[in-house]
């Protein structure tokens, strides 16, 4: 059976978001051997490698609401255009049209901000360690 548009396009987004947590992956460990030639190593590394673990997870719950939303908009698709076809006048195709918009709008609203918060907390999972340490070290560094 082939997949809808909209589950193709979930489809996508889940593995570039798949392919973005890998490469902020290889960049902090880029980050963590560059770190470890100089001092205060240890910390720096522990801190690149539980960035690397919180933005892994924070990706992977992004990729995972994307996959349900685009299951949830065909199911939505699928129901809609079921019950258009079984109307028996144009002004009740009109209030059911009109009802599906408002609701499309509606979800749309409240799964765009869904997506931005967790979109939001992969970026703060992946920068926030590596921001703590990066200040803790320009601090000793300033002493």
């Amino acid at each position: 059976m082939a997949k809808q548009p909209s589950e193709q396009i979930a489809e996508a987004s889940a593995e570039a978001l798949t392919k973005s947590g890998q490469a902020s992956e290889e960049i902090m460990k880029g980050n963590a051997d560059a770190l470890t030639e100089g001092g205060n190593a240890s910390r720096a590394a522990v801190a690149l490698i539980d960035s690397g673990n919180a933005s892994k997870a924070a990706v992977q719950e992004l990729t995972k609401a994307y996959q349900e939303l685009a299951t949830k908009n065909a199911k939505n698709l699928t129901a809609a255009m079921q019950a258009l076809t079984a109307v028996k006048s144009p002004a009740e195709f009109m209030e059911l049209q009109q009802r599906f918009i408002k609701e499309g709008v509606e979800a749309a609203v409240s799964d765009s901000k869904h997506i931005a918060q967790l979109t939001t907390a992969v970026f703060t999972a992946a920068f926030e360690p590596v921001k703590k340490q990066i200040e803790a070290l320009q601090k000793t560094s300033r002493s």
